[in-house]
């Protein structure tokens, strides 16, 4: 095992990671608040793995330059989350789709979750 294994994010198994739903809960509505301009997106990174979090800082600078060039302000998205529907591909892996409905449209936020130094850390994140 080379140092940077060694200390890199530790894999945790399924048995010592909490129920993912209030997790899934909590990024979906996050992730939608980012993307409409109300919540800074650095206040969800501790959740994210580098990758997903660059791809969702993309996804939020991109939602800010239409909204400007638009001229619309920020607004709190009006949401419910109608279901959450989750599988186990593997230990200490969690993929889900999250179906979300708001005045305009209902979406699916597909999330993988995975188990890395004793809590969840999404690693993939699409809204559909």
């Amino acid at each position: 095992m080379s140092l940077h294994e060694y200390f890199g994010p530790q894999p945790t198994p399924r048995v010592e990671l909490p129920d993912p739903l209030p997790l899934l809960r909590s990024l979906t509505r996050g992730v939608l608040e980012v993307l409409a301009g109300i919540r800074e997106v650095d206040q969800l990174a501790r959740w994210f793995s580098e990758d997903a979090y660059r791809t969702l800082v993309t996804r939020a600078n991109l939602s800010a330059r239409a909204r400007s060039a638009r001229g619309m302000a920020p607004a709190r998205p009006s949401f419910d989350i109608l279901s959450i529907r989750t599988s186990e591909p593997a230990d200490g892996v969690v993929e889900a789709v999250v179906v979300v409905a708001g005045p305009g449209r209902t979406r699916a936020v597909a999330v993988r979750l995975e188990g890395l130094d004793r809590r969840w850390r999404a690693t993939s994140l699409a809204i559909l």
